[in-house]
């Protein structure tokens, strides 16, 4: 039987490293009939983390989807990484997902990456809920939890559940709906619980946080207010609709509790997926840019299979007998196995071969998709991450996903050189695969250069080439991934003249050249508009200066924050080819550029730093040493956290020596923050 939209979620389930995301949906994945055995990642056995890599590190790499039913409904999951280095995927998953469950450690509450996928469901404007995980750790502590999330995030967090007791002394939860007391039975593994009256011991507890439930509720629903203010009953049902509606609207984030590692308390999430998170339809709907007229305009896709179909490519994954797997939430109308569809920004057709349903790494075959649900295409030989799927009728282009760019890079060879086109096979799969990992060959040296967002990205990358690819290959130390831009302004007119194959080419450009605000990225313009111009010769010109953004001025690094205006061009139709334009156009960039005041920049990385209280000189001393600059530093129940900022070139073997300094108990998180002006050029580099 087909199941209804209003019976559909797509979540995803975000937090920090560790927090427990996993151990969650292996209790989820359970306790709704899809597996039969719990897999601990302790053991590297959890169904979600299903590489070899992923085992071995007992952490999340690529989001998982998976598919279950609970009490009628179908549960789209999308298990997300914690790790920084992986944040692509969350950001990915988070696109196209309706709403999300952070899960939140009950001992530390709000950690470093909580922040960033919570900035992250912001942007996207992800509803969610609260599950505060690990309650019966020592130090545990929902009230603290829930009010740290609320602090650090301006979120309305309302408590729909109360402890019974924390830390070793948890029992169970007390649900301040139903007022009743429940307790899990250990023998199954918690999958049947109790539920009995709120004992004395817990009864004012429950009495004063369901008042502050009520309270907090009906101060965010007029029409609950008007009872709660004459003294009026409101009825569960009502609550429970008002929370839903103010969930959806993203003006409340309903908290839950419990400890999925000893199987408390998931089966009341899962109910709280299905009665507070929104289904395809509940949500506004989804943006799109029709590119069938000459001006592009904004238009609504209403989630409906009756439309045209629409679907967006969120993920790439690549199976060795089935090549390339598309992860596609369709937006619109209905895709069917065998059936042509159109990459709109491409503007080619492919065919889909297959659809599946995904679970883990075990996948159903599928007749057709409809919109509001996801699936995997296979097929789609040229579709990326970020592609919009349509038709020739309803060309629509869905916003591209914006990735962050890579900030470290290795030099890597292939032992042989039959390994050779195997290597390079593989890099083309994997940056498929993921956007924040890319690969060039360095014009100088002829090295091939592979760059992503961090040393564990590019150790799990690097990892994966070898053991899953069978690639053999040599990997240099890594190195930071600077750029280059200007600090000033610049005019430049070039000449251009050479007398190729016995034919004179003769080319005239006049430039100007200045500084972009920073984060805005390079501009291409042209203030000449002449008929007797051909359109090749206008092309060749851009093509010549984009060209110039990706080869550098001085160092040879990728440029960043340009501005290029072409104010004159000097065409004669006799001598003047798009090969002379385009060289013409390097040679002005070049020019104008070296008068501009060309500078380098470098990464500076947002780092982090967990540690005793004890060790915090140390690790402070550690970061200075290196030429960062402490930003902040807070009070939590495993350790006091340092925020500061340092120079991505210093940070290489930071590890070490902090694990040195802090008797091996201080652990840290490192991403991109923004990029500063290098002094002394490259003189100064840390390798």
């Amino acid at each position: 039987m087909a199941i209804t939209l209003d019976k559909m979620r797509n979540i995803g389930i975000m937090a920090h490293i560790d927090a427990g995301k996993t151990t969650t949906t292996e209790r989820i994945l359970y306790y709704t009939g899809k597996i039969h055995r719990i897999g601990e990642i302790d053991d590297g056995a959890a169904t979600m983390d299903f590489m070899k890599q992923e085992q071995d590190r007992g952490i999340t790499i690529a989001s998982a989807a998976i598919t279950t039913d609970w009490k009628g409904y179908k549960i789209n999951i999308i298990d997300t990484p914690g790790h920084v280095d992986f944040t692509a995927e969350v950001e990915r998953s988070l696109r196209v997902l309706d709403g999300a469950v952070a899960v939140i450690c009950a001992v530390d509450g709000v950690q470093p990456q909580t922040e960033t996928v919570w900035r992250q469901a912001d942007e996207f404007k992800v509803p969610r809920i609260c599950f505060v995980n690990k309650m019966d750790r020592i130090g545990a502590d929902f009230f603290y939890s829930i009010n740290d999330v609320h602090e650090k995030f301006g979120a309305n967090t309302i408590a729909l559940q109360v402890p019974m007791g924390q830390g070793e002394k948890f029992e169970g939860v007390i649900d301040l709906l139903s007022m009743k007391e429940i307790r899990w039975n250990d023998a199954d593994d918690g999958e049947t619980f109790t539920e009995s009256e709120i004992s004395s011991e817990y009864i004012d507890l429950a009495n004063e946080w369901r008042e502050k439930l009520i309270d907090q509720v009906a101060s965010n629903d007029d029409e609950l207010g008007e009872i709660y203010l004459e003294g009026g009953e409101i009825t569960n049902q009502q609550l429970k609709d008002a929370i839903r509606k103010g969930t959806i609207e993203r003006t409340l984030v309903p908290c839950f509790l419990g400890s999925a590692r000893r199987n408390k308390g998931v089966q009341p999430l899962i109910d709280a997926v299905i009665d507070y998170l929104p289904c395809p339809t509940d949500i506004p709907v989804a943006k799109g840019i029709s590119v069938k007229k000459d001006k592009e305009e904004e238009v609504d896709i209403p989630c409906d299979e009756k439309k045209m179909p629409l679907g967006l490519v969120f993920k790439i994954s690549y199976d060795k007998d089935m090549g390339p797997l598309s992860f596609v939430r369709v937006y619109s109308g209905k895709f069917t196995t065998g059936s042509q569809v159109l990459n709109v920004g491409k503007k080619k057709r492919e065919r889909i071969n297959r659809i599946l349903r995904v679970n883990a790494n075990h996948m159903e075959q599928m007749d057709s998709v409809s919109a509001g649900d996801i699936a995997v295409f296979v097929g789609l030989k040229i579709s990326q991450t970020g592609d919009t799927l349509g038709s020739e009728g309803f060309p629509i282009l869905l916003e591209n996903v914006k990735f962050p760019e890579p900030v470290i890079s290795v030099a890597i060879e292939p032992e042989s050189i039959s390994d050779k086109d195997k290597l390079n096979e593989t890099l083309e799969i994997m940056s498929k695969e993921d956007p924040t990992f890319t690969s060039h060959e360095d014009a100088e040296t002829g090295q091939l250069i592979i760059s992503g967002m961090g040393e564990l990205h590019l150790d799990v990358l690097v990892t994966r080439m070898k053991e899953d690819f069978g690639v053999k290959a040599h990997v240099g130390a890594p190195q930071v991934t600077y750029r280059e831009s200007i600090s000033g302004s610049a005019d430049c007119s070039s000449e251009w003249n050479r007398i190729l194959a016995g034919k004179e080419n003769v080319a005239g450009l006049t430039i100007h050249i200045e500084k972009r605000e920073q984060g805005l990225g390079n501009s291409y313009t042209c203030n000449v508009r002449d008929s007797s111009i051909p359109d090749e010769i206008y092309a060749a010109i851009e093509n010549g200066i984009t060209n110039s953004f990706s080869s550098g001025i001085k160092y040879g690094y990728p440029c960043t924050d340009i501005a290029v205006t072409v104010n004159a061009i000097n065409y004669n139709e006799l001598t003047g080819t798009p090969f002379a334009f385009e060289a013409c156009a390097v040679q002005a960039f070049d020019e104008a550029a070296e008068k501009a005041s060309p500078n380098l920049l470098e990464p500076v990385m947002k780092v982090d730093i967990t540690c005793p209280k004890e060790f915090v000189g140390d690790a402070m001393s550690q970061v200075t040493q290196r030429g960062g600059m402490i930003s902040g530093q807070d009070s939590k129940a495993s350790g006091e956290i340092i925020y500061c900022t340092a120079p991505m070139a210093k940070m290489f073997g930071f590890s070490t020596n902090l694990r040195s300094v802090t008797q091996g108990r201080a652990s840290f998180s490192m991403e991109f923050s923004h990029f500063q002006v290098k002094q002394g050029g490259l003189n100064d580099s840390a390798y």
